[in-house]
């Protein structure tokens, strides 16, 4: 919601708390009430009911953009991915790639072949 219709909708409660005072100030007090909730609940919750996204940071898109690039990677060729080809065709380290398979491995969509060392790659489950 914009400033200008924050500011518009607090003149209008305003306004009704005034000329609600004038007929019975106990209905004053429960018009200001109910619009304090009401402009609260709509500030917190946002327009379709669901609180406001929390930012996130770049880092953490870049992240999730890697393992989709990953997913996609695994999706469009013909050989197993290893950590190597990840982490070359990524342009990131070996520790970063180690760390982002792990995580999709543990997430279920992708699934480690063989123990350790050279011969180790990843196929999408």
């Amino acid at each position: 919601m914009s400033p200008k219709t924050l500011g518009t909708i607090s003149i209008i409660a305003a306004l009704l708390v005034l000329f609600s005072a004038m007929l019975n100030p106990i209905v004053s007090v429960s018009v200001a009430i109910i619009a304090l909730i009401g402009l609260g609940a709509y500030q917190l919750l946002g327009k379709e009911g669901k609180p406001f996204d929390i930012p996130v940071s770049k880092q953490t898109e870049e992240k999730e953009h890697n393992k989709e690039a990953i997913l996609g990677l695994m999706e469009s060729g013909n050989q197993p991915l290893t950590n190597e080809h990840i982490r070359q065709m990524l342009g990131i380290s070996e520790a970063t790639a180690t760390r982002y398979l792990d995580e999709m491995e543990q997430d279920g969509k992708v699934k480690q072949v063989g123990k350790t060392g050279a011969h180790v790659f990843y196929e999408k489950m």
